[in-house]
């Protein structure tokens, strides 16, 4: 019986002392790349406020999604023993997020990506961090009231979304006659907008009031029509790999059960931002608050 304890004894001795190593070497993955080279490198928008966009003094990204993406590193240095975890930024626009994600350039993108079954194919999503409708921003004085008002109008939107393909379908399939202007970036499509090359700029409600918010007169414009989609947005990351897409959606679940969720959304929607220092003024929407109580990984169209 003391020799068996002994020999008990010395097995759980060294399976204890291994434990960490084992755990270490069945990382796979994003994890395993994560913890190898101590690093993480975050995709982020220049432009998408209040989501992601430059607009502080240290040109580092700031914004909405970012601080969620940061919630995420945050459980990262815990979950893989890395307090010194590194954060290294790409940047990232409409067209080049999904490639630079799937080719393993980024390893995280939190920013204005809607959730769809067509990106899907492609990327993974997170559980959903925001939900939108797309709407129009004009001038109040433009007589645009909804979208059948753009017929045989210039009409502004950004290159790569899904409110580009919305938008050429409904000129297709309605017969609208609109010009449609694909621009590289949201505030691209704003200055198309804010300059008379367009009467209208069609993208997700809360991206509009971001820029209407950065407008040199904000009370010039408006955000109107029946929105044509509601959709989800996630956070991107490589398919295949579900211990990471665990450890994000953990990490953003965690941050909407304990209630830190509605500090980070009154910071970006209800209190003062950079660049100006003006308020959107845009309350929290009941399809956000049930998409946070109850998270999900679908898309807008699966729900």
């Amino acid at each position: 019986m003391r020799i068996a304890s002994c020999l008990l004894g010395s097995a759980l001795a060294v399976a204890l002392s291994s434990g960490p190593a084992v755990a270490a070497e069945e990382l796979t993955g994003t994890l395993k790349k994560i913890k190898d080279t101590g690093t993480i490198t975050l995709g982020h928008r220049d432009a998408s406020i209040p989501f992601s966009y430059l607009g502080g003094t240290s040109r580092e990204p700031i914004g909405y999604s970012h601080d969620l993406q940061l919630k995420v590193v945050e459980a990262l240095k815990q979950q893989l023993g890395l307090p010194e975890l590194k954060v290294r930024y790409t940047l990232v626009t409409s067209q080049s997020r999904i490639p630079l994600v799937q080719n393993g350039t980024v390893d995280l993108e939190c920013g204005s990506t809607t959730n769809n079954p067509e990106r899907q194919q492609q990327v993974a999503f997170s559980v959903g961090i925001f939900e939108v409708g797309t709407r129009l921003l004009t001038k109040k004085t433009s007589g645009i009231q909804d979208f059948p008002d753009l017929k045989g109008k210039n009409v502004v939107t950004t290159a790569g979304t899904t409110s580009e393909r919305l938008l050429r379908s409904m000129n297709v399939e309605k017969q609208m006659g609109m010009s449609i202007i694909a621009a590289k970036d949201h505030g691209e499509s704003f200055l198309m907008l804010e300059s008379g090359r367009a009467a209208a700029f069609m993208m997700d409600d809360a991206l509009l009031y971001g820029e209407m918010a950065k407008a040199r007169k904000p009370d010039d414009w408006a955000v109107v029509g029946t929105p044509q989609s509601f959709e989800i947005y996630g956070c991107m990351l490589r398919k295949g790999d579900p211990a990471f897409k665990k450890a994000v959606d953990d990490a953003l679940v965690a941050t909407y059960r304990s209630g830190e969720i509605s500090a980070i959304y009154d910071k970006w929607f209800l209190q003062p931002i950079p660049p100006k220092g003006l308020n959107l003024n845009f309350p929290m929407s009941d399809e956000l608050k049930k998409l946070i109580e109850v998270p999900t990984d679908k898309s807008a169209e699966e729900m």
